[in-house]
């Protein structure tokens, strides 16, 4: 049998081809990701600031793949006048959820569950977050994630959500590309560990357009959304029932 291949992804994290997977990297996760995607802290605070708007006493507030809680942590923090508001983070890979039960130890308005999203139940909530989340869920699978999400939240409640997206031609497709690749330069990133990135999420990340992630909250039967921070193939919208 013919030995996998494996590529340096940067950050002295390795995978295969289509084999990227947050196993086992909870410890270096922050780090790579907020060098491998632009204004990735800056997309935390304006999440942090809009569920100001939205979270109130007896409020519910789920952060749906939650990777190691950093995000959960900063809007509790900012919300800590609120002493009624119950916080959960769902993700699937149980090395994350045990690492943030690890940061979050002693706090008692905090959850975190090792769950599918497919599968898991959510309660009646007034926020509901998914930072670059989405763009991992199979396809197929996307709609039902919408709808269980609008059906959860309470009226006037609000989904975010950041996702990686694909431009609507392939003349801007091919200019957000290079700019992406460049900007993982200027991150001191090898042109070997870009290279390694992307084949390694092959068929594992798959992009949307901005287009047609208005349409999945169409489809769920959200009308009011708009985008709330783009900077070129990344985009975060806000969508309120």
């Amino acid at each position: 049998m013919k030995k996998k291949r494996k590529f340096k992804v940067g950050d002295s994290l390795s995978s295969y081809t289509s084999g990227w997977s947050f196993k086992n990297i909870s410890k270096v996760f922050d780090k790579h990701v907020s060098k491998s995607v632009p204004f990735y802290e800056e997309g935390h605070d304006i999440i942090t600031e809009l569920s100001t708007f939205f979270l109130n006493e007896k409020s519910i507030c789920y952060d749906l793949g939650c990777s190691t809680g950093s995000l959960l942590e900063k809007i509790i923090k900012k919300n800590s006048f609120k002493k009624t508001v119950n916080y959960f983070g769902i993700d699937i890979e149980n090395s994350m959820i045990k690492e943030c039960k690890r940061r979050s130890k002693g706090r008692k308005n905090i959850k975190f569950i090792n769950a599918d999203l497919k599968k898991i139940k959510l309660k009646k909530s007034d926020l509901i977050i998914c930072y670059y989340t989405i763009q991992f869920v199979k396809p197929k699978d996307r709609q039902i994630i919408f709808n269980k999400i609008y059906n959860s939240l309470n009226w006037g409640g609000a989904f975010i959500f950041f996702e990686k997206v694909r431009a609507p031609d392939a003349r801007f497709q091919d200019i957000s590309v290079q700019l992406y690749n460049e900007y993982k330069l200027k991150k001191n990133y090898s042109p070997a560990s870009i290279l390694g990135k992307t084949i390694s999420l092959r068929g594992v990340l798959e992009p949307f357009s901005s287009a047609e992630n208005f349409r999945l909250l169409k489809r769920a039967k959200f009308k009011d959304f708009m985008t709330i921070m783009k900077h070129i193939s990344f985009e975060g919208f806000l969508a309120i029932k």
